[in-house]
């Protein structure tokens, strides 16, 4: 239930919906209150188009980069979360890799770097239909064609959320006994709920962020006044994620 409602509170409040709304109010508004619908739509389309807001929001919650030299010099693994491929996209005969990608590349370079022995891949499929496959399967083919030996990759493939991937991954871990120090790689942003969501699981995983979506700060006038659609979905995406951060809170699941 909470898998279904969290996927409606996420359509309710994307901006392009409250957008759409705004203008179907202005339509079907008498006069008097048509023009205050438009100015409600043109200031939310301002806003939310705004290529420095949109990435000054990004600085703001995003988690910092993490040096290589701050980390341990061997972990036993990082756990790497999914949800950087697109598992409904035909044919199945290959992996669509999607933004976010750098998390798959991050904990490949932690191993190639000899800073961690093994990767665990947390991630079955976050879709409301059944997949062809998951996304930590996924994954794992790309590992393995990256020269990772299957002896180094361990999967848990059931997780549909990142409360499921920190219960989940810590089953695996306790099974584990020589699984101790683990390095978590994520989008920047989601690092915050997932660290989270791990420590409630006796977890303590090091922060290791990837996939960053904001840029350095520019103050060039194209920043201000040139709208740009990668900055209402990188809005879209920050509504989400601080929307899931609290609910997850309320729910005390961080």
């Amino acid at each position: 239930m909470f898998f279904l409602l969290s996927k409606v509170l996420d359509f309710a409040l994307l901006p392009t919906v409250w957008l759409v709304a705004l203008l179907i109010a202005a339509l079907v508004a008498r006069p008097p209150r048509q023009r205050r619908w438009l100015v409600a739509a043109l200031v939310l389309t301002l806003l939310s188009t705004n290529p420095f807001l949109a990435n000054e929001l990004l600085l703001a919650w995003e988690q910092p980069p993490v040096a290589l030299a701050a980390l341990p010099r061997h972990a036993d693994a990082a756990v790497l979360l999914t949800g950087i491929t697109s598992v409904n996209k035909s044919p199945h005969d290959r992996v669509y890799l999607g933004p976010g990608a750098d998390r798959l590349t991050n904990a490949l370079w932690l191993y190639r770097a000899g800073r961690v022995r093994r990767i665990i891949i947390s991630g079955g499929s976050g879709t409301v239909k059944t997949a062809a496959h998951t996304e930590a399967s996924d994954l794992a083919t790309l590992l393995r064609l990256a020269g990772v030996p299957n002896s180094a990759i361990l999967l848990e493939d059931q997780s549909r959320n990142t409360r499921e991937n920190a219960l989940f991954t810590q089953k695996l871990v306790v099974a584990r006994p020589e699984l101790d120090t683990l390095i978590l790689v994520t989008s920047a942003f989601h690092q915050r709920r997932a660290m989270g969501c791990f420590a409630k699981v006796g977890l303590h995983p090091i922060s290791f962020p990837a996939g960053y979506r904001s840029a350095d700060r520019r103050l060039s006038p194209d920043a201000w006044l040139v709208p740009s659609p990668e900055a209402m979905v990188n809005i879209s995406l920050l509504v989400h994620e601080i929307t899931g951060w609290l609910t997850y809170k309320v729910l005390g699941y961080l």
